[in-house]
């Protein structure tokens, strides 16, 4: 399968790389997002790649961005990302790239949450609440909540762990009205995708999403929606709570880095076995098939 670690664009000024994501202009108003095969764990990127991991997020994206576009604009322009770069750099950018309007991001993650597990399960088991807001006592772990809960992040650098902000730091940071939106439109989005996803036999139990700003102010939503690496998608069938249900994601990798007595979750990555790279790979595109009735696009 067509593998991709980083890719190696010159036809266009590399603005730069995140743990999955490889950044270029494409002038001065569009920017040529490349989604690489690299795979991140607690926020340390592997030095191995998932073959096709990259194109299956990407073919997801697409999916979401057109199901939800009624709610709320996105970044997508509909250009084709092989028409803004050399011909010998196609293969590179087909099936795993698009070129999308250059927004001015929030430094806010929107992050949804309709099950409690996760981050969520052990701030619940210290202190009754999750990021601050309180939840009726006697949940079990991975129980649906009675609604969904809005609890943002705060974006960190490249390596460094996301940080969890209450709704009212988040009002501080970008303004109230904007908060408000995010919110709203976040939940929103949560709860027509989980719906959908419902009936693909899938759930969706939480997610992240990223948004921005375009030069009249109007907002966007941008990045990646709805993916395996935003989301953590359970299979409905095995679904129990009381217990870590098995997920549609990098959970593979995650198990196995827990094994290991000698890493302590920073970089230099240890180095990931084939059978767990090929069971990832396999989880992350049976996802894709489940949510979207579709097959990769290779």
């Amino acid at each position: 399968m067509n593998s991709l670690y980083q890719s190696t664009i010159t036809s266009l000024p590399l603005l730069g790389r995140g743990k999955v994501r490889d950044n270029y202009a494409v002038g001065d108003d569009q920017i040529l997002i490349v989604t690489t095969d690299r795979l991140s764990a607690f926020d340390v990127v592997m030095n191995e790649p998932i073959p096709g991991k990259g194109m299956v997020l990407n073919q997801m994206s697409d999916f979401w961005f057109e199901k939800l576009a009624a709610i709320v604009p996105n970044h997508l322009t509909g250009i084709a990302p092989e028409s803004v770069v050399n011909a010998n750099e196609a293969a590179q950018v087909r099936g795993r790239a698009v070129v999308a309007k250059r927004l001015q991001p929030i430094m806010v993650e929107a992050v949804v949450r309709g099950y409690i597990i996760g981050s969520g399960w052990k701030d619940y088991q210290s202190s009754g609440a999750v990021c601050g807001i309180r939840l009726p006592p006697g949940l079990r772990q991975a129980d649906q909540l009675a609604e969904p809960i809005f609890t943002p992040a705060a974006k960190a650098d490249l390596g460094e762990h996301d940080e969890n902000i209450g709704f009212a730091e988040m009002e501080n940071r970008i303004g109230k009205e904007l908060a408000g939106r995010m919110r709203d439109i976040s939940i929103e989005l949560y709860k027509t995708a989980a719906d959908y996803a419902a009936t693909r036999g899938i759930i969706i139990a939480d997610t992240k999403f990223e948004f921005g700003l375009d030069d009249q102010g109007m907002l966007h939503l941008m990045d990646e929606v709805l993916t395996a690496d935003s989301s953590r998608f359970w299979p409905a069938d095995s679904y129990a709570p009381g217990i870590s249900p098995p997920s549609f994601d990098k959970q593979f990798v995650r198990d196995y880095l827990e094994t290991l007595t000698g890493w302590n979750k920073t970089a230099p990555a240890p180095a990931l076995p084939a059978d767990v790279i090929e069971k990832t790979g396999a989880k992350y595109r049976e996802a894709l098939t489940r949510l979207t009735g579709e097959t990769l696009k290779e």
